[in-house]
Order: C-alpha cells, then structure tokens, then sequence
C-alpha cells in the first residue's frame, strides 16, 4: 500500500522530466549538430539520437529486471517480482525501438535494412528473451510459480546484455565484422554528445513513469480482493460508474 501510494506521487514528475529531457536532447541533436559527421554520414544521422538512447536503455532495463527478479527469488518479496513485470513491457518497447531505427539507419547508411551483423542478431536474441519472458508469465496462472519461473529465464538470459556489448566493442574487428562502429563517447563531437545522453535521459525518466505506472496496475490487478484496494478512492469512483 505504501509503495502504491509513493508511486502515484512519483509518477507525475518523471513523466514530466521525460518530457523536458527528451525535447531537450532531440531539439539540440536535429538543430545544434552539424549536418554531416565525419565519416561522411549526412542528415539521417541523426536517427543515433533515438535509436542509441533506445539500445542503451535495452539493455540497463534488462540488467534491472534480472535485479527485481533475483531480489524476489532471494527475498521472496512479492513487490519486487511486480517490478520485474513491469519493466519487461518497457525494455521490450525500447528494444524494438532501438531494431527499428537501427535498420531504417542501416538502410540509409549501409543499403540494407538487415544484415546478420553480431550487434543485431545478439539484439533480435535479447527481444526474444524479454517477449519469453512475458509469455511464460502469462501461460502460468498461478502468479507464484509465474514469477519465479520468469525469474529463472531472465537469470539465464543476463548472458546477452555482456555478449551484446562485445559485439559493438570488439577488441578485434577482423574476428567480429560488424556494420557498427566501435562505440567511444571520447571521439563524438560535444553537441552530438550532449544530445545522445539528455535523450537518453528522457528515455530513462519514461522508462521510470511507466515502470511505476504498470507496477501499479499490476498491485491492483493481484491485490483486486483485498480491502485497501477496495477502498482507494479511484477504485471507488471507477465502481460508481
């Protein structure tokens, strides 16, 4: 209940940073960067703004949902395998985000909207663990055995988040050819910099409201018979329509 209570509070100011950093960082990436990068790239560049917030964000939001899900299996805290749940839905949406651009971006860049590229295929793998994820939860009534069965499947898949980053940060090209170039913050030009990580920020503020948002839907969806769900005012007033 309190956690429930926190959350409302909460909710409202990250939906607004999220709204403020992103327009922030989208408005400096397409009108305070240069036209063309150096390695000959032009306008559509700038699709890097979404689709490296989106693929940073893939990934940190599976690194937290592995978190809530070893805390509840350790802990057995119910609140925690909620947690999880409801960050599964975000890192799915941001992973298929960060697919997407990247192929419009492979397309404009490379002439292909797919390639067997080790970034992509490790990236499609780690959507297939997220979707896996909600489908066990959800061929499994039983929420108890759900969670921890999820649980377990998203401990085993941890493997790719490591795996996806040596891909991109191969420390030998000619072992791991890759479309993508080498990823380093130190060589990207300040305003391209500048705009990547308050976009990204924007992202991670979403990524809090509707973790938080799902999170309490879901309190309400397992906790429907108890009494202070029955009592709180927006139940209520939902049962009075």
């Amino acid at each position: 209940m309190n956690f429930y209570s926190l959350a409302g509070k909460m909710i409202p100011f990250f939906w607004i940073a999220a709204v403020v950093f992103t327009a922030i960082g989208l408005y400096i990436g397409f009108f305070k960067t240069p036209d063309a990068i150096d390695n000959g790239m032009k306008q559509y560049y700038r699709i890097i703004f979404v689709h490296v917030a989106a693929s940073w964000m893939a990934m940190w939001l599976y690194g937290v949902m592995v978190f809530w899900a070893l805390i509840g299996v350790i802990f057995n805290t119910r609140i925690s395998y909620m947690l999880a749940s409801a960050t599964s839905i975000t890192g799915t949406l941001m992973t298929i985000i960060a697919l997407i651009s990247g192929a419009i971006w492979g397309k404009t860049s490379w002439g292909t909207w797919w390639d067997w590229d080790p970034k992509l295929t490790t990236f499609l793998i780690l959507l297939f663990v997220y979707i896996g994820y909600i489908a066990l939860q959800s061929a499994i009534e039983d929420t108890r055995r759900s969670d921890k069965a999820s649980a377990l499947l998203a401990l085993v898949g941890l493997a790719i988040v490591p795996v996806i980053y040596y891909a991109v940060n191969c420390p030998d090209p000619n072992q791991c050819a890759s479309l993508h170039q080498e990823s380093s913050l130190k060589r990207i030009e300040p305003n391209i910099l500048t705009a990547m990580l308050v976009t990204t920020l924007g992202f991670w503020m979403y990524s809090f409201a509707t973790i938080l948002m799902r999170t309490k839907n879901i309190i309400l969806q397992r906790e429907r018979k108890t009494n202070w769900v029955a009592n709180l005012p927006e139940v209520i007033a939902g049962g009075k329509k």
